[in-house]
């Protein structure tokens, strides 16, 4: 009954920020909107490109194109706004392979990994400087926010260790199924991460590259904030930050849209009032989601020719049968 009643609770949670959201449409700063938003689909263009270096170093002898990488990445981060689970990174799995002659998918999936090193590199320290402030809530405390999927692994550790452990397995055993024999499928896997062996390349064509797109993500947050009334500074966008790093780490819904809802009105309880970080944080959820589902679908229907995701799924379930019907 506590479980249902958490759930209950977010639900209402969520919808008082959805309303709040509406009843101060009119006060939303349009323009810091529309440079918050184009900031932000620069932030990605730079991730794509980030991608692209990474698979050019695996496929060195492969022609490749950035549109097809930058439709892809985009295709599948539009995906995940609005679909939970992180379903879009098989949307962008499928067709990054498709865009990398002779590529395989314990290559390609192995590749997206490289870009997670320069993401947990920067949760170090954004994650210290939010807790250091003294308005961020300690991990114990996330079993009283209004997100039931946050606050109920917080409350239940041994359920979270085992389902962070059962995650682990199955993706080797997912990525395992993928190949017919399993030194070839490690040596694929490596093959991703060919780039983590030449230090001066990665840092130069993936870690500075994703650094310059943070900059424009930082920048992106400052004007979202703005627009919103809440008001940029740099704090409030490290804060922001250090929510969002949280939020990727519950998938149980769209970007994390509850647990960041949640720990936004917390986080900002002493400088907003809060109907005004409740706008904000649905404000933003939605506008981001809306955003880079537009481009998403638009990069997947004119660039790779789909009108639909579940036509990019079934395209990759024939041609992962066929590949599995060669090697057989």
């Amino acid at each position: 009954m506590v479980e249902i009643a958490g759930i209950i609770d977010s639900f209402r949670s969520l919808f008082d920020a959805i309303e709040s959201f509406f009843s101060n449409l009119a006060a939303v700063r349009w323009g810091a909107l529309g440079i918050g938003l184009a900031s932000f689909g620069i932030y990605l263009t730079l991730r794509s490109r980030a991608s692209f270096n990474i698979l050019r170093a695996a496929y060195p002898a492969e022609r490749m194109r950035w549109r097809e990488i930058w439709g892809a990445y985009m295709a599948g981060y539009g995906f995940n706004s609005v679909i939970p689970a992180r379903g879009g990174d098989v949307v962008r799995l499928f067709l990054t392979k498709g865009s990398v002659p002779n590529s395989s998918y314990p290559a390609v999936a192995s590749s997206f990994f490289v870009e997670l090193v320069f993401d947990a590199f920067m949760a170090i320290f954004i994650l210290s400087f939010a807790f250091s402030q003294g308005v961020f809530p300690k991990p114990p405390e996330f079993a009283k926010l209004d997100a039931f999927d946050l606050s109920y692994l917080a409350s239940h550790p041994q359920f979270m260790l085992f389902l962070i452990t059962f995650l682990g397995v199955a993706a080797l055993v997912v990525m395992g199924a993928l190949s017919a024999r399993a030194i070839a499928f490690w040596a694929r896997i490596r093959q991703g991460l060919t780039i983590l062996r030449d230090r001066r390349r990665f840092l130069r064509q993936v870690f500075a590259v994703q650094l310059v797109g943070w900059g424009f993500r930082f920048t992106a947050f400052w004007f979202l904030l703005e627009a919103f009334g809440v008001g940029g500074s740099v704090r409030n966008v490290l804060l922001v930050l250090g929510v969002n790093a949280i939020g990727t780490l519950v998938p149980f819904t769209p970007q994390g849209a509850g647990v960041q809802q949640a720990l936004l009105v917390q986080v900002f309880a002493a400088t907003a009032a809060t109907a005004t970080v409740a706008a904000y944080s649905v404000g933003q959820q939605i506008a981001i989601a809306a955003f880079t589902f537009a481009i998403g679908f638009a990069a997947m229907f004119f660039i790779f020719g789909f009108r639909s995701f579940k036509d990019v799924i079934r395209r990759g379930k024939s041609e992962r049968a066929a590949e599995a019907a060669r090697v057989a």
